[in-house]
């Protein structure tokens, strides 16, 4: 078997010969191409970048990864890739991560990666949430417990987003997760192993990362926050308030009508954030 490497998409801007690369992270349960229309439109607003849609190790195309499945082994894969794109001379100089791969990203920033500028956190928490697993309103958590209820097997992909919102989930998110649909046969798989996501979820829970948001890091550490979300506690935000104001190196951005999915409830801001703060190298 060969050595497991992350699955990655490029995106340019039509003729461009980018000079630097941002490293995009998905969330849990989801995949690079979650963030295509943000790349597609930040490339040609800055065509001195590249993005390249990263699926996280066990979502999308980068199955089959070796356990352990944590934070910290998620990390060594985006190093890993950053090492490889270096060697095609695709300098890796900015990374972004959302929810969970928003401390992926944070994670990587601690590995002090020689080229790296610039790290995003969106919507994403430095702290632990030992109690995240019992408590009923973490929708993450409710999202796992009920895939795990439901059949790993289906006739049509109509049959799985039926069976999802029976469960009280909202359609669109049915429709989200559907994108974990394989047609195998005559039938379609949900082809997220639900051990190994739980198992990524246990580490992103347990790790507490505070220590890494000032200190000897490299380059910047910018942390955009959805008003409309739980991701980040009254508590993270005051401290992340408190690190901007101390440390030159950490801004945090506020964005009080996002909810969570910040690349859809506020892209315009994000684009404007990312393109006016990308550095120019």
């Amino acid at each position: 078997m060969g050595t497991f490497q992350l699955r990655s998409t490029p995106i340019v801007g039509k003729d461009a010969q980018p000079g630097s690369w941002l490293l995009a992270l998905h969330g849990i349960y989801g995949t690079g191409t979650n963030w295509r229309t943000f790349a597609r439109k930040l490339v040609e607003n800055r065509r001195d970048w590249g993005v390249q849609l990263v699926d996280l190790r066990m979502h999308g195309g980068s199955q089959d990864a070796p356990p352990p499945h944590t934070i910290d082994a998620s990390a060594a894969d985006v190093a890993a890739l950053a090492s490889a794109m270096a060697d095609e001379h695709k300098p890796v100089r900015a990374v972004s991560g959302h929810s969970f791969g928003g401390k992926v990203a944070l994670r990587y920033r601690g590995m002090q990666p020689d080229t790296l500028m610039q790290t995003w956190m969106l919507d994403a928490s430095p702290s632990a949430r030992d109690d995240a697993f019992m408590d009923p309103n973490n929708t993450v958590v409710g999202v796992l417990n009920m895939l795990d209820a439901l059949p790993t097997t289906f006739a049509a992909r109509e049959e799985f987003i039926t069976a999802v919102t029976q469960k009280g989930q909202a359609k669109p998110l049915a429709q989200w997760l559907a994108m974990n649909l394989e047609k195998v046969d005559d039938a379609y798989e949900f082809k997220l192993d639900l051990t190994a996501i739980r198992e990524l979820l246990t580490s992103y829970y347990q790790a507490d990362l505070w220590n890494l948001v000032g200190g000897d890091q490299d380059g910047e550490l910018r942390v955009v926050a959805a008003g409309k979300s739980s991701a980040l506690s009254d508590d993270d935000k005051t401290r992340m308030r408190t690190a901007s104001v101390e440390l030159a190196e950490v801004h945090i951005h506020e964005l009080p009508d996002s909810g969570h999915w910040v690349h859809i409830d506020a892209l315009p801001q994000l684009l404007e954030l990312f393109t006016t703060t990308l550095p120019y190298t």
